[in-house]
Order: structure tokens, then sequence, then C-alpha cells
């Protein structure tokens, strides 16, 4: 028999009982799926209600959808939660708080100091029943109390139909229950009486939800726009316009689901109510209802979008607008007063209907319209594209197919009009400080499209203006330079000269010196200075005649003033016959050049180039006034203006004039020039006239860009990195180039013309009295020498004639050089002399003469040379008899200040007259030898 054991029980539990099964189930804890940030996403895309009925779920749901942020961020979408407001009302709170413990701890204070004064035994005091005590510790549960006391009122007092959402329908299928008619204003304002207090955000958005969205809803469930609520509970058009901008603002709350169809809808509804007020609003403008229906419908547009549509309907039918051909012809401003001319009359009479007209609207615009729409801005914008940019476009583009310069007017002078337009509208009660600031804006607007062509024609029209100005004048600079010559030259004939060349050497063979006939300087018989004198004589008047009298230290020079042109007028007087010769017509061309060097540029083109430069500048500076980048931009085409006007006169008239000059100068031979001439034609003199010229237009240009860029503010002149600052420095470097290399050359001729002096006019016995006597000494003066009185006239008046035109450095420079060349002439004429001791005298007043004149330049240095040549004559005053005395001045090296050395006095001794019978004594005296017979 088989043997059975007896289950064994788990837990007491046998298999076979029934809770067995629930004894073995296993309790697994749940955690929610999505993560706290996906749920508030999720939140966001619920509706209202929805969300209050997902608060429901739990406590950590509840949180989520009363967290104040949310419905901060719903109340910003809407434009009614101020954050300066809400911080301002939690310092508030703060400082309440603060205060209200501040008390407590002194009634605490105040209540344990009675009880110590209370008692007998001084520490306990006994305590009234009806008053417990209250410790410190317990300040905190004391203000909680009276902080849920405050909140639980304004909850109270919170809990009516308008507070939010205890009032709301959660089921939204249901018909929207009947309003009350009280509860109508309170809807029309209900964003007045939301506050920014943070904590009851939701409260405060409940408000706004439970006055708008039964309206937002019905709109969409609305078939027909007519059987709206809205419409059917505010009959007035004022107090729908107002409902209706509230339930749009509303809308911009709404994130649920189906939002986007929601919002199309409703802005239908309120685009069909803007159609129908607007209606009303032309029917009533077209009757001229101003006071009346028109005021009216403008304020209900005003109210339901700020009145954008009914000014615009307003602008289109204004009168102004519609009539603007009657304002003018912009044609009729063009060939008025010629071809290519341009009236200002007409455009000014534009713009003073233009603004008589706007003026006039503007009134009617004060009555329609309330304070809070600025309608004259966009007023201004209209007129402005429509009436004035098509009257502009027009002429400008008409302007420019006929002329330049008429275009260039036209732009400039319409751009002033219009601003002195502007300024002479009067602004409206709604319009700001700003008002005249934006209707600048507005100009701006209008020349947009115009000023990058006009500046680019203005710089254009002033570079081919003053090219052409300088060309006209090269050009009748170099016609007047060919008839000169042709008309010199006209007389020789090489030919003849070729074939009567046998003739002509008989006669000179067989006829006597003084009659010769005139032949060229390159004959083999015209070597003498004498015979080539004599050559010339006979044309030596009209050589003479060539450079004549100078009636005028400025010079006559081509150019176009007021019209008329200008001829180059040298001052030359007509010849009264050509020369016959070519040498004698070279001479003349010579003499003719070097007396026109003052006319190789001109201060009449100078003035003309400044005048046109100036136009243009004004011109362009009317810009300035319109602000923003065009006035940087005009600014800019100022100064590239002036940079044009320096490059053009520098460059192109200025350098290539002083560069003529100095080929003239270089050109010059002093034994060329007859001796009647001399005094009114040296080069130096006429170069100086035209450095005069220079710095009279640098002066000009000066005074130019302080009057014309630098008071008007167009430029700084302290800005060393301003374009035209620099272009004004190298300008100026550039004339003190071309002065100091046509000085150097005015030099070297003036010094050619005191080499000439000394070998023509030095007179053998002004030195050595009685040498062509036969030895016998003539009475002689004991003055200057008139070679010495003439170098020192000469010198003197060309150093004095820089004197103002030139700036010190230069004018110290220049006379340092002349200085210092006219004593190496001197050394060099004194060492082709024969000085006796009687002679001596004159040397020695020649030699303080020179002294007396380099004193006047007040250079120390070079008058030290000068003092040492005084010194040096001293030695030909020294007797024969003394001739160890002579040596002995001839080596004391610190007697001539070191200038010179004791070989170069001992070559100034060998000049003496008696050298030869002094000679071995000097030198006995000096080196110790002599001669002697072995």
């Amino acid at each position: 028999m088989a043997a059975f054991k007896k289950a064994s029980v788990t837990n007491g539990f046998s298999k076979q009982s029934i809770l067995a099964p629930l004894w073995e189930t296993q309790i697994v804890s749940s955690k929610p799926v999505l993560p706290a940030e996906i749920l508030s996403t999720i939140l966001d895309y619920l509706p209202v209600p929805g969300q209050l009925r997902f608060a429901r779920v739990s406590k950590r749901m509840q949180e989520m959808v009363y967290d104040d942020t949310r419905w901060v961020q719903r109340l910003q979408m809407m434009g009614c939660w101020d954050e300066n407001e809400a911080r301002k009302r939690v310092e508030a709170a703060r400082r309440k708080r603060s205060e209200t413990m501040q008390s407590i701890h002194q009634e605490e204070a105040k209540r344990a100091g009675i009880g110590v004064n209370s008692t007998a035994n001084g520490t306990n005091g006994s305590r009234k029943p009806e008053r417990p005590s209250v410790t410190i510790f317990d300040a905190t549960v004391e203000v909680a109390g009276q902080e849920e006391k405050t909140n639980g009122a304004q909850l109270k007092a919170a809990s009516t139909v308008e507070d939010g959402f205890d009032a709301i329908e959660l089921s939204p299928q249901g018909e929207p229950a009947a309003y009350k008619p009280q509860d109508t204003a309170s809807r029309i304002n209900i964003f007045t009486q939301v506050c920014s207090h943070r904590g009851f955000a939701r409260q405060e958005y409940g408000k706004v939800y439970g006055a708008l969205a039964p309206f937002y809803f019905d709109a969409m469930r609305c078939e027909n726009h007519t059987h709206a609520t809205v419409f059917r509970t505010y009959r007035d058009p004022a107090q729908q316009a107002k409902m209706l901008s509230n339930i749009s603002r509303f809308s911009n709350s709404d994130m649920s689901e189906g939002w986007q169809k929601r919002k199309e809808k409703f802005d239908a509804l309120a685009e069909a109510f803007e159609t129908a007020v607007s209606k009303e609003f032309e029917q009533a403008l077209d009757a001229g209802d101003i006071a009346g229906k028109v005021r009216k419908y403008a304020h209900v547009l005003v109210d339901l979008n700020g009145g954008y549509s009914g000014v615009e309907t307003f602008i289109s039918r204004s009168s102004i607008i519609g009539s603007r051909y009657r304002l003018g012809n912009a044609l009729d401003c063009l060939n008025r007063k010629g071809s290519g001319s341009f009236s200002a009359e007409e455009s000014y009479n534009f713009f003073s209907n233009v603004s008589t007209a706007f003026n006039e609207q503007i009134g009617i615009l004060d009555q329609i319209f309330p304070t809070s729409v600025n309608a004259i801005v966009p007023f201004v914008q209209r007129v402005g594209n429509v009436v004035i940019s098509d009257y502009l476009t027009t002429l400008y583009d008409e302007a420019h197919r006929t002329g330049i310069e008429s275009y260039l007017r036209a732009v400039s002078t319409t751009c002033d009009q219009c601003l002195e337009m502007v300024r002479s509208l009067r602004p409206t009660s709604a319009s700001g400080d700003d008002f005249y600031e934006t209707l600048d804006e507005i100009i701006a607007t209008i020349f947009n499209p115009h000023i990058d062509l006009y500046l680019k024609e203005e710089l254009e029209f002033f570079k081919k203006g003053s090219n052409a100005e300088v060309n006209n004048w090269e050009k009748q600079l170099s016609e007047q330079d060919a008839s000169m010559q042709s008309m010199f030259m006209s007389n020789v004939n090489r030919q003849a000269d070729k074939r009567d060349f046998l003739t002509s050497f008989k006669k000179v063979v067989m006829m006597p010196v003084n009659v010769l006939p005139t032949f060229p300087m390159s004959s083999p018989f015209g070597g003498k200075p004498a015979t080539a004198k004599a050559l010339v004589n006979g044309e030596a008047l009209a050589t003479t005649e060539i450079s004549g009298s100078q009636t005028s230290t400025r010079p006559s020079s081509p150019g176009v003033i007021n019209g008329t042109t200008l001829s180059v007028n040298r001052p030359a007087t007509p010849l009264s016959e050509p020369p016959t010769t070519e040498l004698a017509a070279k001479a003349a061309i010579m003499n003719s050049r070097l007396e026109g060097i003052r006319s190789l540029f001109s201060i009449e083109v100078a003035l003309n180039l400044v005048h046109t430069a100036k136009s243009s500048i004004e011109r362009a500076a009317v810009f300035v006034k319109v602000g923003g980048h065009f006035a940087s931009d005009a600014r800019l085409q100022c100064e590239l203006v002036f940079i044009s006007l320096l490059q053009t006169l520098g460059t192109r008239h200025i350098k290539a004039g002083f560069d003529q000059a100095v080929d003239h100068l270089s050109k010059y031979k002093p034994k060329e020039v007859d001796e009647e001439q001399r005094s009114g034609v040296t080069p130096l003199v006429t170069f100086l006239e035209l450095v005069n010229v220079g710095d009279l237009i640098q002066q000009m240009l000066d005074v130019f860009y302080e009057q014309e860029l630098v008071a008007t503010k167009l430029s700084d002149r302290n800005d060393f990195l301003n374009p035209a600052v620099k272009e004004k420095k190298r300008f100026e470097q550039m004339l003190d180039e071309r002065v100091a290399a046509g000085l150097n050359k005015g030099i070297e001729a003036l010094m050619a013309e005191v080499e000439y002096l000394y070998a023509t006019s030095q007179k053998p016995q002004d030195f050595n009295p009685g040498a062509i006597n036969g030895g016998s000494p003539e009475v002689m003066d004991i003055g200057p020498s008139q070679t010495a009185i003439q170098v020192v006239e000469t010198v003197s008046s060309h150093t004095k004639m820089l004197v103002g035109s030139t700036d010190k450095n230069m004018l110290d420079v220049f006379n340092q050089e002349v200085g210092m060349r006219l004593f190496a002439a001197l050394c060099k004429h004194l060492k082709r002399q024969r000085i006796s001791v009687n002679g001596s005298i004159k040397l020695i007043s020649d030699m303080n003469l020179y002294s007396s004149y380099i004193q006047t330049l007040k250079n120390q240095d070079l008058l030290q040379f000068f003092k040492a040549l005084r010194e040096l004559s001293q030695i030909y005053l020294v007797d024969p008899s003394d001739a160890k005395e002579l040596a002995t001045i001839i080596a004391d090296g610190d007697r001539f200040h070191g200038i010179f050395r004791a070989e170069e006095v001992y070559q100034f001794a060998e000049r003496r007259a008696d050298w030869y019978q002094i000679k071995s004594k000097v030198e006995r005296a000096m080196y110790g030898i002599g001669c002697m017979v072995m």
C-alpha cells in the first residue's frame, strides 16, 4: 500500500488555498514615463478647461498647472503684464513683511520689560488669561497666520463672476450664458483691471478669460458674422470696436490645438466689421460731414485696430493727392531763360503750393483723428512718394538730358526748397517732439535714389570744368608764344645768308668794323664781345622794346571772368620792326620769355577755379542739412571737390608754370642782354614776381578752405588723417619745392649777373690808380667803387622782394645762399684784380659796403665771412717797406676767424701790384728762405 505524505504548506496556506495566488503576487512600484518638462510643454497645448481638469488628477499635476510662470506667459502674450509693476509689488510686500517683523520684535521686547518690572521675584511675571504671551520664536507663525488671513480675504473678494475660472463653462458645446447688462462696461475695460501681481497671475488671467472667452469661442461657431454674440450684446459701433479689439488681443494667448484656424476666423469677423465701418467713413467723407460721422467712424477705426485703414482712406481721398498735377509742372522749370537753363521760381511755386495744401489737410486731420493717432507721418510719406518724388524724378531726368549744369542746380535747389517747405508745415496735436526730425528722414528717403548720381556728376562736372579752364589758358599761352617766335624769326633768311656768304665775307674784310652789316653770332668773325655787340646794335632798340616798361607788378593772364575772354597780356609793346638776324631774334625771344615768366600761371584762372569749386561745394553742402548718411556723403563730396581744386591748380597749373619758369631761367645769359634793358629785365625779379603770384594763390586757397569748409564744419583742420588736410599740406609742400628749385636757378642767374657786372664794370684803375696813365696816380674818391654799389643794389633789390611772399625759414635759406655765393664771386673777382696800396682804400671801402649789406640780413654766421674779407683787404694797405708785417698778417690764421688759411691769404697777397718787389721779403719772413748767390 502506497504511503502518502502530507503536502507542505507555505506560510501556513496550502496550494489549494484561494489566497495562494494573491500571496504570490508581487507589488511593483511604477513611475511616470514622461519627464516633467515634457508634461509642462504638453500642458501649453491644452485649452484652459482641459488644464483645469488635468489639475484635478493629482497634487503634483495641480502644482504644474497652477505654476505662476505659465499664466504670466499668457498675460505677456496679451501685452497686459508689466514686469516693473510686478517687481514693485514684490518689493512692497517684502518691505511690509519686514515692518511687521520689526513691530513684533518691538512689542515682544516691550512685553518682556513690563514683566520684569511687575513681579516681585524679578524673573517671571503673572500672565493674564485673556492675553497669552507670544515668544520670539512664534513670530513666524503669527506672520504666516496674518498672511493666510490676507490671502483668504483676497481670494474671497476675487470669487465673483468676473474673477476667472469659477464662472467659466467647462463644456464649450453649450450656448453662452446670457450676460448681465451691468457687466458690459467691465468687459470693455477688462484689461485695465488686470494687475501685475506675482503669485496671482492665474487669477488675473481668469478675469480676462471669463470676460472674453465666451465671445471668442462663439465667433468660431457662428456661420454668419452678424449673428455673433458680441454684435447682439453690444449695439454701439464704438463698443463693438473696443470689444473686437479686446478679443483680438485675447486671441494672442490661445496656444491650444487649432489656434491658427480660430485666429483666421476671428480675423475675418473683424475684417468684415472694419470693411463696413470704412465704407461708412468714406461716405461721410464724401458728404463732407467732418465734425459728425467722419469723426465718429474715425474713432471707431482707431478703437478697432489703431485707425490705420481710416488714415489710408483719408490720405487717398485728400485733395493734395487727387489734384497733384495742379500744383506745378516739372518741365516748366527748364529752358525758360534759354536752352539748358533752370528756373528756381517755378520749383519754389510748386513747393509753396504743396505746403499750403498740406497745412489745410493737417487742420482736417486734427478734427477727425484723436491725439493718440499720429496721422501726419504717413500723410507726409504718401505726399512725398506720390507728389514730390514724381515731380522731382521728372525734373531731374529732363534736366540731366538737357545739361549737366542745370541738372546740378536743379537737384541742389529743389533739395533746399524741400527742406524749407518741411519747416513750414504745421504739426498736429498728435505730433511729438521729433516731428521735424521724422520729416527730415522722409525727405532723405525721397532724395535717396538721386543722391549718388548727383554727387558723381557734381565731382565730374568740376573736374571737367577746371581742366577745361587750365587747357584754355595753356592753349592761349602756347599760341601767343608761337606767334611771338614766328614774328621774331620772320625776317631771318638762312638760305639767303648761306648764298651770300662770300659776299658777306668780302664786306667783312673790306669795310670798317663800325659799319659792318648784321651777321649771325655763329659767324667766325663775331668772336669778340665788342664785335658781337656791334653786330646787334642795330637791333638793340628793337630788342629793348620787347620788354617795354612794366605798368603793373601783377601780370594780366588769360582766362574768363564774367563771360569776358582775357588774352595773355604780357608787359611788352609791339615791335617797330622785327629783328633781321637769328641772334637778335633768339635774344628777343629769350627776353620776351623772361618777361612772360609772370604769366606762366594766372590769378584769374585760380579765381575762376575757386569760384567754380565754391559753387559745387555750396550745392553739395545742402544735403548736409538732411542728416544721416547724406551728411557724411555730402561732407566727403565737398572735400573731394577741394582736393580736385588743389590737384588741378597744383599739378596742372602752378607746378607746370614753375617748371617752365625754371627752364627759362636756366637759359638766361647776361651777356646777351643789352645794357639799357638790364635794369628792367632781370630773371630773378620776374621769377620773384611769380613767387608772389604763387603765394597769393596759396593764401586764396587758405582763406577758401577756412571759410567754405572749416567754418561750415564740412572739414576738420585738426584731423591729420583727413584727405583734404593731407592734400592741402601736399600742395604747400609742392609749392615750397618749386619755389626752392626756382630760387636756386634764380640765384645762379643773379650770380651770373654779379659776375657779369664785375667783368664789365670794374675798371682796372679802381684798385690800381695810375695803371692806365703810365703809373701816375690820379686823384681818387675814397668811397666804394661804382661796381660795388651796383652789385649791392642788384643783390639787395632781389633779396628784399621775397620779404612777405614766403616763410621766414625759406627767406633765411635764400639770403644765406645768396650771401655765400656772393662771397665766392667776390673772392674770385679779387683774384683777378691788381691792387695797389693807393687802390686798397677803395677796396676797403667796397668790403665795408658788402659787410654793411650782409649785416642787414641779420645772419651772424654769414657776417663772419665778410668780416674775414674786410680783414683780408688790409693786406693791400701795408706799405712795401713793411714786408715782415705783411708776412705776419698772412700767417695769422686767427685774424681771419678761421675762414681763410695762410695759403689762401698768400694767394690773395699775390694780387698786390708790387708783389714781385716784396715777394722775396715776404717769403723770407714766412718761410725763412730767399735767394742768395753761391
